[in-house]
């Protein structure tokens, strides 16, 4: 079942790329194995050196392990639906993102841009060492924000669970008919133009 999934879940690109970037998906079903500390600095630090504008790196990341209480007040700024999958996953972590710019406090309207540009840096180590991400829109921001009193300059962009694939017999009917159906993505004629509507390939 296992190695079937992930042959089905294989991205299949309309021209060759790194194998990294089609093996990369975001399942609901995680096993609870721990991930060793080694294994999260690498993670992290792959998110460490992605691009940001003027290098201001606004991206700020709060890891929680199950068991500790970081973990769970990450847990419960959910929504329901994404706890009812995140139960079991060693791993959740939290995004944020500095809403200025350090030198001159000005806005940093890509603030949140760049925290993704790191948080795909993430996903894509993660991938690499056997593990899987699946970040989630479904939570309360000021819910998290107060529990870890954020500064005020600092925004919650969104929340990830990181670990091993689990089986997907956990989920309910909805999550595992998602968990087993193959992966569909946008042609590159529907992402890149030319001119606005027009391919550019």
């Amino acid at each position: 079942m296992s190695q079937n999934l992930d042959r089905q879940k294989h991205g299949n690109s309309e021209v060759p790329v790194e194998d990294l970037f089609l093996r990369r998906w975001s399942p609901r079903a995680f096993a609870e194995t721990p991930i060793d500390t080694d294994t999260l600095k690498a993670i992290f630090s792959a998110g460490q050196w992605a691009a940001s504008s003027f290098n201001e790196q606004p991206w700020r990341f709060v890891l929680g392990r199950k068991g500790d209480p970081v973990w769970q007040r990450i847990f419960e700024s959910l929504a329901p639906a994404n706890q009812s999958w995140t139960k079991l996953a060693p791993v959740l972590f939290a995004s944020f993102a500095k809403k200025t710019f350090g030198p001159n406090n000005a806005a940093n309207r890509v603030a949140q841009h760049d925290v993704g540009a790191a948080s795909a840096q993430i996903s894509l180590e993660a991938t690499a060492c056997g593990l899987h991400t699946h970040g989630m829109a479904g939570f309360d921001p000021e819910k998290l924000v107060r529990s870890f009193s954020v500064p005020n300059d600092f925004e919650a962009v969104a929340r990830w669970a990181l670990g091993h694939r689990g089986n997907p017999e956990t989920l309910n009917e909805q999550q595992k008919q998602m968990e087993l159906s193959p992966r569909n993505h946008k042609a590159l004629a529907e992402i890149v133009f030319g001119d606005w509507g027009s391919p550019a390939f």
